[in-house]
């Protein structure tokens, strides 16, 4: 019964180390997460982003933030946790080993006189005639009394001070650190033992890998339901316009399950003739097309008018209901946007190439979405060729004031730039009459802005020139300079309701056959990731090139000061194409601003090949491909405007005549690189 007793007093420390295990690693992860978040989360001071509330630290956000389902399940855990630590003890207090020269204040090897007195001086104090507290009798009958009984009899006594026992030397016992009513319960303790060991063991792995199986088979590793990829993978077609993106954006089964009310049909009805304008349809059958708009599923028809209210900033107007529609189509537009554009540069060609025009179409919407910029701001018009989409990111811009200063020739978001801060701040307020509160404003979006550079290289690894089949080598180095001089920040973004980090895309094209040779994603808030990624993959690459040791670790270090000074490496490997010139250009497009986008030009030339190897591929005339690439001189800029332009106004069909310009290859030649002839797709460079 005693050992049953210990061994219960035991369950408590099991259940507290199987606790501390997983939930003090997990503890740490999370807090480190949360300190680097909070250390990045540099965003625009302006006061329109200020009013948005979204950055406001005040309680009620502390605690609506904090108050997820994961944190309070670990707080609970934790609360748990610090109750066993003070059972656990308290109860090492209550269970202390039996020291009868402790209990009677004596030191071990006195003599009996002593050991007598000492019994006289306690009985006085607690024996139940001197004492009447219940305590004080329970202490002295328990403690003292078997204390002096222990000491005045010499075997109990030589056996405690050689075993540490009255009764002797004790046997090893071995238990199991269960509750006692587990493990005696009238007799039935084997059953509800083996019910515990099932239900711990068995079941409950059971239950957890069942619901893990459930979602995980439902979702992918970015959170988004594999039936949205499979209906973004169907509906994406190569031919795509940008105006037509949204179509396909909206088909997410994420949104298919938005709740649709009958209460929503007014609201959205008023909502609907708010945005019409922007849903491309045919002003010359308006009633047709309106009919076949109220006709698609409602979700659909919900998601697409809760995004043109966010689009043209008629968010204000919603019902409450709406209202909470609405931000949980804007929480999951970043991600869905994401999976939409790898759906465009998934390779779909033989060449294994993916596709140019709705790629950019993606981008454009996604920085549309979250400056709160009507799609119809990106078509070119006679205040800028490319648009007064830029402009009205601004804030306190608006088409009034767009037209007010074009009238001083400034039609560019560029010129805009590239105005001195006393000529600039004269133009707003003279001539666009804004307030000089309102041009500081403007002051603050406008040192928030990134501009980019791309130094991009291709060469085959230990060959020169580039021959057919070769597997090629792509280095880019992808830099962002601000005015203010940060690097990674939170971009200016009053309208979205959330945090949304900047993301930058890498897409290596041919913009007159639509085809996208490479394509990666780049953030510049890690800086820590980026420096980890790109030692590894320069170490990896010299290393492969048969480099020493010091020319590794200069390579590295070098690598390393880059990116601490804003650059981050984009590295890839690309299968060269069939003999010819291919004129290809390196877009760099922001998900977040509007102007900001980065053109370079880069002129490939492939050889027929004459050299024989094994590392490459067999092609179809049998031939074995290799590796090789070379670089050439600088050459002069060209007009890319008609190559890459927003399209909201113009269908698919009708830019078919762009794959005739330009021929995409000519014969013989080396590899080129073209250096930023850098013009910004929508935007400017710096």
């Amino acid at each position: 019964m005693a050992a049953s007793e210990e061994n219960s007093a035991l369950f408590p420390i099991f259940i507290l180390t199987i606790m501390a295990i997983p939930l003090v690693p997990y503890t740490m992860v999370k807090l480190s997460r949360a300190v680097a978040k909070k250390q990045r989360t540099i965003h625009c001071q302006c006061l329109e982003c200020d009013r948005s509330g979204k950055y406001k630290r005040s309680l009620f956000k502390k605690i609506s933030n904090f108050s997820t389902w994961s944190n309070l399940t670990l707080v609970l855990l934790w609360v748990v946790m610090i109750f066993l630590i003070y059972y656990t003890k308290n109860m090492s207090r209550e269970t202390q080993v039996f020291d009868p020269f402790s209990i009677l204040g004596l030191e071990p090897g006195v003599s009996d006189s002593e050991i007598k007195k000492a019994y006289r001086r306690l009985s006085i104090q607690y024996h139940p005639d001197k004492n009447p507290d219940p305590e004080a009798n329970k202490y002295f009958v328990e403690s003292i009394s078997k204390a002096y009984q222990a000491l005045t009899d010499p075997v109990s006594r030589e056996n405690f001070e050689k075993y540490g026992h009255p009764d002797g030397r004790q046997g090893f016992q071995m238990g199991i650190a269960l509750p006692k009513f587990l493990l005696d319960i009238d007799g039935a303790s084997g059953g509800i033992l083996l019910l515990w060991i099932v239900g711990v063991c068995i079941l409950l792995p059971l239950v957890i890998a069942v619901i893990y199986l459930s979602r995980s088979s439902k979702y992918t590793g970015n959170y988004v339901m594999h039936q949205t990829l499979s209906a973004y993978y169907y509906l994406m077609k190569p031919s795509l316009a940008p105006s037509k993106v949204m179509d396909v954006f909206t088909k997410a089964a994420e949104y298919m399950e938005i709740p649709v009310r009958r209460t929503d049909d007014e609201p959205l009805q008023k909502l609907f003739m708010s945005v019409r304008s922007e849903l491309n349809l045919d002003p010359k059958n308006m009633k047709q097309e309106q009919a076949k708009f109220w006709k698609q599923h409602p979700a659909i028809v919900k998601t697409e008018l809760l995004i043109q209210a966010q689009l043209t900033r008629e968010s204000g107007v919603l019902s409450p209901a709406l209202q909470g529609d609405f931000r949980r189509v804007l929480e999951l537009a970043p991600r869905l946007l994401e999976e939409l554009l790898k759906m465009a540069v998934l390779p779909r060609t033989s060449q294994g190439h993916g596709w140019l025009r709705p790629a950019v179409g993606v981008v454009e919407l996604s920085q549309c979405i979250v400056q709160a910029v009507p799609l119809s701001a990106r078509k070119s018009s006679g205040v800028s060729s490319e648009g007064i989409s830029p402009f009205l990111q601004l804030p306190h811009f608006s088409d009034a004031v767009v037209k007010k200063i074009a009238r001083k020739k400034v039609k560019s978001f560029q010129e805009l730039q590239e105005m001195s801060l006393e000529d600039r701040s004269e133009l707003l307020t003279q001539v666009a009459g804004l307030s000089a509160t309102d041009v500081d404003d403007i002051e603050k979006v406008l040192e928030m802005m990134p501009s980019l550079t791309v130094d991009i290289t291709c060469e085959t690894e230990g060959e020169e020139g580039i021959q057919e089949g070769d597997i090629v080598t792509l280095q880019a180095w992808v830099t962002l300079k601000r005015p203010n001089g940060l690097i990674g920040a939170l971009p200016h973004s009053p309208y979205f309701p959330f945090h949304k980090e900047e993301n930058y895309w890498v897409l290596l094209a041919d913009s007159v056959s639509n085809n996208v040779w490479f394509s990666q994603k780049v953030s510049f808030m890690d800086e820590g990731g980026a420096i980890t990624a790109a030692s590894k993959t320069i170490s990896d690459a010299m290393e492969g090139s048969g480099a020493g040791v010091k020319e590794t670790s200069d390579a590295v270090r070098e690598a390393i000061e880059k990116v601490k000074g804003g650059s981050r490496l984009v590295m890839g490997k690309l299968q060269a194409p069939s003999e010819g010139t291919y004129n290809l250009t390196c877009y760099c497009m922001c998900d977040s601003w509007i102007g900001c986008d980065k053109k370079t030009l880069l002129k490939v030339k492939v050889l027929k090949r004459t050299r024989a190897g094994t590392r490459g591929f067999v092609s179809d005339e049998g031939a074995i491909a290799e590796e090789g690439m070379e670089e050439e001189d600088e050459i002069e800029e060209e007009d890319y405007d008609d190559d890459y332009e927003s399209e909201y106004s113009e269908d698919e069909d009708d830019k078919k005549d762009v794959v005739e310009k330009k021929g995409s290859k000519k014969a013989n030649g080396t590899v080129k690189k073209k250096e930023s002839s850098s013009e910004e797709s929508g935007s400017e460079e710096e």
